[in-house]
């Protein structure tokens, strides 16, 4: 029987997408209204495995747990990486982490250091989804392309009714260092953004001077990475003219050495914006695939991010060491761990350690993982919760199929209670 289950919400976005009408045809899905180019084909993804695989062979549930879990019985140091699952999910990994002494790595982690490092470092001042929609009138856009990552941002959260913003098509939008790749930033009555252009390895430079601007100091170059003083003046001066501005930027997308420096410059310079009778907001663009919810819910554990390790019976947190590739790369791990139980395409790493990927069902291997085990994905064939981009807001997840694919949850509880 066909059933249209309408106000879905999407774990895949980031921005808290709530409004997806989507037919369920037995297993198949098909998006009917409000999808995008990120959350349609992750929500009509076809399921292709229904049972666990051990060396490639079928098996029961029950067969493979019991092999992972013997797997990871006499290991040192497991990682368990990817992290791509729901707030239980993320529970259950943490549950085995610390049975089996395992480091716990984030996929994304990298690009996320790059914000943790600043906010560990000296604090930022950042704002919600909600205070976006209802108060932003000038969003600057640093260092990423914001309709590529969430093709309905400016829908949903710019050009839309506001509390305190009387005409929303009036908002600014300015685009320092990378060009849209669309025209969703431009506003209902026609208005395009601003762009100034840079190379993305230029921001460093580019923002130290927008902030020395904004705090009047002299600078003496007719430009910087190509981009005239004056126009980073211009954007100075409209910055601390806004009632309300919020300065947006990808981590994962500052790819160049030591970026942790060029989201505190950033962070300051909102610092300093709201020492001069102006309110200025920072909003790091994240939470696709789990990440926000991987490190929401370390942290509330542990009291750290992800990569952290459990080894010493306790955790301990390092940016930099606790990272898989590096762990797997100097052989310090001795078994892999993968949960993705959102994107087929984000398969583990190849490698010659024992490997064990809770997946999303229609993956595919290089090298064929000793144990895979088929999940469902949160949010399709199970409730739970995921946290959005601003990290204020879980979302609840709706059950949309009966597929028969049990949740990360229940296989990693699982297989921590079979070792």
């Amino acid at each position: 029987m066909i059933e249209i289950t309408e106000e879905v919400p999407s774990p895949f976005c980031g921005i808290g997408t709530d409004d997806l009408s989507i037919q369920v045809d037995g297993v198949t899905l098909k998006v009917l209204k409000n999808g995008c180019a990120v959350n349609t084909p992750l929500f009509e993804q076809a399921i292709t495995d229904t049972s666990p695989r051990v060396a490639g062979q079928a098996v029961s549930l029950q067969e493979a747990v019991t092999k992972a879990a013997n797997l990871l019985k006499n290991t040192k140091l497991p990682v368990i990486g990817g992290c791509a699952t729901d707030v239980n999910g993320m529970r259950g990994l943490l549950a085995l982490a610390d049975r089996c002494g395992a480091v716990v790595d984030n996929m994304n982690f990298t690009g996320a250091r790059n914000n943790f490092l600043a906010l560990q470092d000296s604090g930022w001042m950042n704002t919600t989804l909600a205070e976006v929609k209802n108060r932003c009138d000038l969003l600057l856009i640093v260092g990423t392309d914001v309709e590529a990552f969430a093709p309905r941002f400016f829908e949903r959260y710019l050009w839309t009714d506001a509390m305190f913003v009387d005409d929303t098509s009036q908002r600014q939008v300015i685009y320092l260092g990378k060009t849209p790749s669309g025209n969703a930033s431009t506003s209902p009555n026609g208005k395009t953004a601003q762009v100034f252009e840079c190379a993305t390895a230029d921001l460093p430079e580019v923002m130290a001077v927008l902030r020395a601007l904004v705090k009047k100091q002299p600078i003496r170059a007719a430009s910087v990475a190509g981009i005239a003083i004056a126009d980073l003046q211009t954007i100075a001066d409209k910055l601390k003219a806004a009632s309300y501005g919020v300065v947006t930027w990808a981590a994962g997308a500052l790819a160049y050495r030591q970026a942790e420096l060029t989201v505190q410059t950033l962070s300051e310079m909102i610092k300093d914006l709201n020492d001069q009778n102006t309110r200025c907001s920072g909003l790091p663009l994240a939470g696709k695939e789990g990440d926000q919810t991987a490190n929401q819910v370390c942290g509330w554990t542990t009291g750290y991010p992800a990569r952290t390790r459990f080894s010493q019976g306790y955790p301990e947190y390092d940016p930099f060491l606790n990272d898989t590739n590096v762990l797997l790369a100097d052989g310090e791990a001795d078994a892999l761990v993968w949960v993705q139980a959102f994107n087929i395409n984000s398969v583990p790493p190849v490698t010659d350690l024992p490997t064990i990927v809770v997946g999303r069902s229609g993956m595919t291997f290089t090298k064929e993982p000793d144990v895979f085990i088929p999940v469902g994905t949160p949010g399709i064939d199970h409730a739970g919760h995921a946290y959005r981009m601003d990290n204020v807001v879980a979302i609840r997840l709706k059950k949309l199929r009966d597929s028969g694919l049990p949740s990360t949850a229940d296989v990693l509880n699982a297989i921590e209670q079979a070792m």
